[in-house]
């Protein structure tokens, strides 16, 4: 294969570990967009994001325009062959796209067409889905409904949650991308039109989302709770305060109180009572305070057991 000049486009920790595993497999980088940086930590310092710092460390040329379809002028120098994305976080114009000689790839974390959108990650979980995958997919104007022209699929585990999905979701792409691009450039793939009957949308999580709802049922419950762990994190109402939940388990279907009791807390259970049965919640973290596990929490706390969570 020669080298074809790529454009990576990305944002989060996931997309950096699949731009140095590009580089570090040959693949010829000649560019990267990102975000732009900005201010974090207690002191607001700005700061690029994990793909801008991962550029500067490979010396690859890091762009970070505002509005990426006002501001692409860059291009004309890099002359890309493909631009491939995975989690940049903009909605791409056809005008920027057709910089890209070959048709533009994205890396999306679903097998396709299940799960277009922002969050697939968050969905599957929160669906209780066994099964994920990544699809290397055309880009359109249309969010998602490019045609596909391979998937790598693995298992979720009733323990995954979206930190630990994150971690497969970024292997998964990186074996999608290294395995297929050559025969891209080559002309040797195919591209299967999506199902349209098939579709279903997952949009970005918003802030009141991660709120767990206790109308759920215990199932619902831990699935919620692992879809949005371990950040941003889902939380509960306890007085005036605000108590992430990080981890949980179903604990039985009776009914022993009002929704949101806490029926015990004590030693290594913390059960509550939601729709239809009780969770045991593993995980915690108090404001200001390190996430802990149940046991520590119960020996740190007085008076938990019989209050009211909301």
């Amino acid at each position: 294969m020669d080298k074809k000049r790529i454009v990576f486009l990305g944002t989060p920790g996931m997309s950096a570990f699949v731009l140095q595993g590009l580089v570090n497999a040959g693949f010829n980088i000649v560019g990267v967009i990102t975000r732009e940086d900005k201010p974090q930590g207690r002191k607001m310092e700005m700061k690029a994001s994990k793909v801008g710092e991962m550029a500067d460390n490979l010396h690859i040329p890091c762009f970070k325009p505002h509005r990426l379809n006002k501001e692409y002028s860059f291009l004309d120098d890099l002359k890309p062959d493909l631009l491939l994305t995975f989690a940049y976080g903009q909605i791409i114009s056809e005008t920027v796209l057709s910089y890209s000689k070959y048709k533009p790839l994205n890396l999306h974390g679903s097998i396709l067409p299940k799960y277009r959108g922002a969050a697939p990650i968050q969905y599957a979980l929160k669906n209780g889905e066994t099964e994920s995958g990544v699809s290397l997919m055309e880009m359109v104007k249309a969010m998602d409904a490019g045609d596909v022209y391979a998937v790598e699929k693995f298992d979720i585990s009733k323990i995954d949650n979206y930190t630990s999905l994150c971690e497969k979701m970024q292997r998964a792409a990186l074996d999608v991308a290294i395995k297929n691009l050559p025969l891209y450039f080559e002309n040797k793939l195919v591209g299967e039109k999506q199902d349209e009957s098939q579709v279903t949308f997952c949009p970005s999580i918003k802030k009141e989302e991660e709120h767990i709802p206790l109308s759920l049922s215990p199932e619902e419950f831990v699935n919620y709770v692992r879809a949005l762990a371990l950040t941003p994190g889902g939380y509960l109402i306890w007085g005036e305060e605000i108590l992430k939940i990080y981890a949980a388990e179903v604990n039985d279907s009776t009914i022993s109180g009002e929704v949101g009791t806490v029926i015990k807390a004590a030693k290594k259970d913390i059960i509550i009572q939601v729709t239809g049965g009780t969770v045991n919640l593993k995980l915690l973290q108090k404001p200001g305070k390190k996430m802990m596990g149940s046991q520590d929490f119960n020996n740190g706390t007085h008076g938990f057991e019989g209050t009211l969570l909301k």
